[in-house]
């Protein structure tokens, strides 16, 4: 069974950042690509980015890009998301998860088994 654990979300002021941290249990972590989804209030979790077993390949949906970025550290069996310049539209709730796809994952939660519980993330105008 693999544990996904988030940390590192909080309140900001826009135009601030944060980095968001995803540990994860077993050995195997480097063996899947891995990716960060965000849900608001209401509204249907949302890719965000994507990262590939070696770190070497990343992906991000248009509302982040030159904003976030995805990194990971496998000696470490941790994931990063560095969040600059946030607004308030990327207030949500932050999920890291993990792909069970061969390949690079699409940008959709069906290509992901494992997740998180989350972390909060408020941004204030």
């Amino acid at each position: 069974q693999v544990q996904l654990v988030e940390s590192g979300g909080g309140l900001v002021q826009a135009g601030g950042s944060l980095r968001l941290s995803c540990a994860a249990s077993g050995r195997t972590f480097s063996m899947y690509a891995m990716g960060w989804f965000r849900q608001a209030p209401g509204k249907e979790r949302k890719f965000v980015a994507a990262i590939s077993r070696s770190g070497g390949n990343t992906d991000y949906a248009d509302s982040v890009k030159g904003r976030f970025t995805i990194s990971r550290d496998n000696a470490k069996n941790t994931m990063y998301l560095q969040m600059n310049s946030l607004k308030p539209d990327d207030t949500a709730v932050y999920y890291c998860a993990r792909s069970f796809v061969p390949g690079f994952p699409r940008p959709s939660k069906n290509d992901y088994d494992y997740w998180g519980q989350g972390t909060q993330v408020t941004v204030s105008s």
